[in-house]
């Protein structure tokens, strides 16, 4: 079964864990190490053969334009990770659509096709900012991978579907809709996507999460991870302590980790599993929308 590897194209210095330490007029002034780390990311995606989905931030795309063009040039799926990763429930309606159509623009122009997916800063599309998907309609994306189906104290709609489908937006409109993968332990939902989760459980754990997703559930997965999950070199800030823990726990056995995880899965973009699915352009047979975050 085929399933979607993501990478969120940000620096150390835009994590919002580390937002209290580094504000965002230091960042400018930041040791810049993500061209390098999704080089490295490039490379092993490389070397399996692999096709992925790269959520580009529109503040890495300004000032690494040759980045983005060797993404697409690789092959690869370039999607929009926003402009300043800020979290959407803490943007007015207006920023949020004036940053997320200056980000796709940015990206359409040094791509030079489409960009038709989007993910929110820290997943923070939640009840709070259910308008955002508004935006994403209006502004001409087909598809998001922004809701995490679980209780979160940063995000998360918890009682949102596990599999992917076509949601309702409160305007009518209706874009696909890749959630990040849980496994579904009795009424509990355990976060098994990557990033911190991938770093911070046992790989055997992750590997058994994402089998079953695939055997027993019988659906594709949807994986995720930042370039600086894989360089433990990077600067040390301080912060309180779960930050520090979910920020720099085994970076230092991401990349080896995710060396096995390429060869335990086959791996493609979101768009592609979004299509074989039906989830896009026009299905060979209807797709039941599904609201999120009524009344």
């Amino acid at each position: 079964m085929r399933n979607a590897m993501t990478v969120d194209v940000e620096d150390w210095f835009h994590v919002s864990a580390l937002a209290q330490t580094v504000s965002r007029a230091e960042w400018d002034r930041c040791e810049c190490r993500v061209e390098r780390n999704t080089y490295r990311l490039l490379d092993l995606f490389e070397r399996r053969g692999l096709k992925a989905t790269f959520f580009v931030l529109g503040w890495v795309a300004d000032r690494y334009p040759a980045l983005v063009r060797a993404i697409a040039a690789r092959g690869h799926e370039v999607a929009c990770h926003g402009q300043s990763h800020q979290l959407v429930y803490n943007q007015t309606p207006a920023v949020f659509r004036e940053e997320t159509r200056r980000a796709k623009r940015t990206l359409e122009d040094l791509v030079q096709r489409p960009v038709q997916g989007y993910r929110a800063a820290s997943y923070s599309i939640t009840r709070r900012s259910l308008w955002a998907l508004d935006v994403l309609t209006e502004e001409g994306f087909s598809w998001d991978s922004s809701i995490f189906p679980i209780y979160h104290d940063r995000y998360g709609v918890p009682d949102a579907p596990r599999r992917p489908y076509r949601l309702t937006a409160p305007n009518g409109a209706t874009l696909a809709e890749f959630p990040l993968t849980t496994v579904q332990l009795g009424r509990y939902r355990l976060p098994i996507a990557g990033g911190g989760y991938f770093r911070i459980f046992p790989y055997a754990l992750t590997r058994w999460g994402l089998r079953r997703v695939n055997q027993v559930d019988k659906q594709s997965f949807i994986f995720y991870l930042h370039p600086w999950e894989i360089d433990p070199e990077q600067p040390r800030v301080k912060a309180g302590a779960v930050s520090r823990f979910r920020h720099y726990t085994n970076l230092d056995r991401c990349e080896a980790r995710l060396a096995r995880l390429v060869r335990d899965f086959d791996f493609t973009t979101a768009g592609e599993v979004l299509s074989g699915l039906g989830l896009l352009g026009r299905p060979s047979e209807p797709v039941q929308a599904r609201a999120i975050g009524g009344d």
